[in-house]
């Protein structure tokens, strides 16, 4: 009997609809008991309350990136609910409004100590959620989990990762500019852990052989050039202002008032980091324009303005839309005191940028346009033209900036008082009215931040670091970033010679004795103790900052890392341990872990470690070397030979790989093989005694006699004691003829 014509299509959509359904679900369940996938949400339950305790998710960035690319936020809590009598403040952003590159000296710090200086009655919190790489796309999502954490006000200072972040038409994370519908449709279903999975193998799939996906910062996006006309970037300005417009629902559902800041970057000191300099199809035409250039670019740098300006214009009128030549015509008009037409200038060289690092200046107009729609419960922070006033010349440069967008402590105070006078007329009444006279001064903020010196010097060093490294080792005037930099690092360094630690340190515990509980303020004080080599009291702070933060792995990784140094190795492997398992994707962390196995003998664990690092990070020198030392410890030479081989591939610089190598070598009687790594050892590292020796050993295991004892000779000028170069010497000598 043939079943009814009804009930057959019932029984089609079942199969069709029903049954899928359940297999999903089926799978979602059984992938959640597992404990396959992540928690997608910003925030997680740490404790149960009352009252609750909320912290930072580690894997909250992996529905942005690949998970080897995963940005983490920074270490945060937030207790519900919010303590009787206390403003909470919530920052929204990126690296610049985290602080990059030291968080603990960002904006937000410099408000805390802005508000509670000059309302001490009143307690103020501010969280910043800021991350490094993400933008309005992630920004929206953690705006959405707000609500719930009773933010009084909110500040948003977000742009410069729209065109390279998630989603953005120059990303190297996934698809560039997807309509915004199927960037919404794509993140919600990241929320499921099947998704997650598939995408996982997704991202994995997308590894090529000889170039493995890690992080490399702003090196990563050389090769996304973005032409000034290319459609995407006008896709990407909708999708931001959606977004914007998202976040600024998500403050007035949750009650907060929002402080809506434009983002300042640096203009004047920033040359464009790609000159989208056009392919003419005239070969003539393509000269004249390298010609005029560079005939600009000659008189801009001898002082000759009114020539540069000349030729720049010229080039303009080839190249409207290059990003260099308005950059070098505004560098001329500037100097000429035509500050109004090089502000023109300056601007159109950055929003033309071919690598579009810096917020534009249609992105900050959409900024405006947003906040004058909803003047009820979002005021203006115009940062942007602020800074410009503030800026001796009319336009931000490196007096606010270190690089492109992240401003240094003089930046990051400025900044925080631009904010601090835009919420002041948002604060209750009743707290207006305890005010102070003024706001404290910056030099008193940076004592209550535990700021000093020796800190600076550390901040400065790694900027140093970063300048010479792509895209930034591109830029037209490089050399000049470096020197001031460096001039910066010599004035820091020459206070240091000449001021007695002892002030410091009471800067440090002056700092302590007002908020003893500031995880902060006790990384600051560690950083100084490390650096006057008072290594048991930086532990001290070390295990204080683990104490007030125990969910976030960076403090027990700074106190395992520390615990090291001093070879107090029972301590450091529980402490790098439990880094290791609050936050399993960091590939430092297992090196780490893995040197401090191999430190007490523990070589099989050791090689896990370490093997997990090189999965992690199989860029990492340091993994390949730690692990050839293990795997030769364990009986497996010719692995530990492999592994060797590659931390010298990745980094030819790594002495210590080449003298691992060389003892392999020889140790298997590849004299020649070992005697070519130790001379390259030598020639890198010319003090290195030892190296010295085993190539005067390998010389003459290979006959070469004269050889020998020339490096032994060397290692005796420089020592004229050491016992085992003498007693080498005295073994040569005996084989000579």
């Amino acid at each position: 009997m043939l079943m009814p014509l009804g009930k057959r299509w019932l029984f089609r959509l079942t199969a069709m609809v029903v049954l899928p359904l359940v297999v999903v679900a089926g799978t979602e369940l059984g992938l959640r008991l597992t404990g396959a996938g992540f928690d997608p949400h910003f925030f997680r339950r740490y404790q149960s309350g009352p009252p609750e305790t909320w912290v930072e998710n580690p894997a909250f960035g992996r529905r942005y990136f690949p998970r080897v690319l995963a940005r983490a936020p920074q270490a945060l809590r937030v207790t519900l609910p919010k303590p009787a009598g206390t403003i909470r403040i919530f920052i929204l952003g990126e690296s610049a409004a985290l602080g990059d590159p030291r968080p603990r000296y960002g904006a937000g710090r410099y408000l805390e100590v802005l508000l509670q200086e000059r309302f001490p009655t009143t307690r103020f919190e501010v969280i910043n959620t800021a991350m490094t790489a993400i933008n309005s796309h992630a920004i929206r999502d953690i705006a959405t989990e707000l609500g719930r954490f009773e933010g009084d006000l909110w500040i948003v200072y977000m742009g410069n990762n729209e065109m390279v972040g998630p989603f953005g038409a120059a990303t190297v994370f996934g698809p560039k500019a997807p309509p915004r519908w199927l960037v919404r449709m794509t993140l919600g279903l990241q929320r499921l852990r099947l998704a997650q999975v598939l995408k996982d193998w997704a991202d994995a799939a997308r590894q090529r052989p000889g170039r493995p996906l890690v992080w490399e910062g702003m090196a990563m996006f050389l090769d996304n050039v973005l032409a000034a006309d290319e459609p995407r970037r006008e896709r990407v300005r909708r999708s931001f202002a959606a977004n914007l417009e998202d976040i600024l629902q998500a403050a007035d559902r949750a009650g907060a008032q929002v402080v809506l800041s434009t983002v300042a970057v640096n203009l004047k000191d920033c040359p464009p980091f790609h000159a989208s300099a056009p392919a003419f199809a005239d070969p003539a035409q393509q000269q004249k324009f390298a010609a005029l250039m560079e005939q600009g670019t000659a008189a801009l740098q001898q002082g000759r303005w009114a020539e540069a300006n000349d030729r720049f214009r010229e080039a303009l009128q080839l190249a409207p839309q290059a990003a260099g030549v308005h950059y070098g015509l505004a560098r001329a008009l500037l100097a000429m005191g035509q500050v109004e037409q090089a502000r023109i200038h300056f601007q159109k060289a950055c929003d033309l940028d071919g690598l579009p690092f810096r917020t534009d200046g249609p992105m900050n107009a959409l900024i405006r346009a947003a906040a004058q729609r909803r003047p009820s419960h979002v005021v203006l922070c115009d940062a942007a033209e602020a800074l410009a006033r503030l800026s001796p010349d009319g336009v931000p440069g490196r007096e606010f900036f270190y690089e492109h967008v992240h401003l240094n402590f003089d930046g990051n105070y400025q900044l925080a008082r631009l904010w601090a006078e835009t919420l002041l007329p948002l604060l209750p009444g009743s707290v207006r009215a305890s005010a102070a006279a003024d706001w404290p001064t910056q030099e008193r903020c940076e004592q209550l931040l535990g700021l000093t010196d020796w800190n600076r010097r550390s901040v400065v060093a790694e900027m140093i670091d970063r300048i010479q490294r792509p895209p930034f080792d591109r830029q037209w005037d490089q050399l000049a970033q470096l020197a001031d930099l460096r001039q910066a690092l010599a004035t820091i360094e020459a206070r240091l010679a000449t001021t007695p630690p002892e002030q410091a340190r009471q800067v440090y515990e002056a700092a302590l004795k007002r908020r003893p509980d500031d995880p902060a303020l006790h990384e600051n004080y560690a950083e100084f103790l490390e650096a006057i080599g008072d290594g048991a009291a930086a532990v001290a702070h070390r295990q204080r900052v683990c104490q007030l933060l125990p969910h976030h792995y960076f403090s027990h990784y700074c106190l395992g890392t520390l615990l090291k140094e001093q070879r107090r190795l029972p301590e450091a492997q529980r402490a790098l341990e439990t880094a290791a398992q609050l936050h399993p994707d960091v590939a430092d962390v297992h090196v780490e872990l893995g040197a401090v196995l191999a430190a007490q003998k523990e070589w099989e664990p050791a090689r896990r470690a370490l093997e997990r690092a090189r999965r992690l990070d199989p860029t990492d020198a340091r993994a390949a070397l730690f692990l050839g030392a293990v795997l030769a410890q364990l009986g497996r030479p010719a692995d530990a030979m492999a592994a060797l081989r590659e931390a010298v591939r990745l980094n030819p610089d790594l002495v210590d790989a080449r003298e691992r190598l060389a003892e392999q070598l020889a140790q298997t009687g590849q004299w020649r093989a070992a005697a070519e790594q130790l001379q390259e050892v030598v020639r890198r590292a010319p003090d290195r005694w030892r190296a010295r020796l085993n190539l005067a050993i390998a010389w003459s295991q290979l006959g070469n006699l004269p050889g020998a004892l020339e490096q032994v000779d060397t290692v005796l000028a420089q020592d004229p004691k050491n016992g085992l170069a003498l007693e080498l010497k005295a073994r040569l000598t005996n084989r000579s003829p």
